[in-house]
């Protein structure tokens, strides 16, 4: 006796797998930009407690700001 195959429940799983896959990849994103964020915070507070150790032509050259933004 043949099998009836339902396509559409097929498409169905490789949809959810599919959007789960997407929205593991944004949520792994969006951790990555916390994570980085909250690393650029501490090395500033670190800067920002010894300012003698960051060159001030470094700093008045925008280079910095360029860099932190990359």
């Amino acid at each position: 006796m043949p099998r009836i195959f339902d396509d559409a429940q097929l498409h169905t799983q490789t949809d959810a797998k599919t959007r789960r896959k997407l929205q593991d990849q944004r949520r792994m994103a969006y951790r990555r930009a916390i994570e980085h964020y909250a690393e650029q915070c501490r090395l500033q507070r670190e800067l920002a407690d010894y300012p003698e150790l960051v060159p001030a032509g470094y700093l008045a050259s925008g280079v910095g700001a360029e860099r932190s933004a990359a």
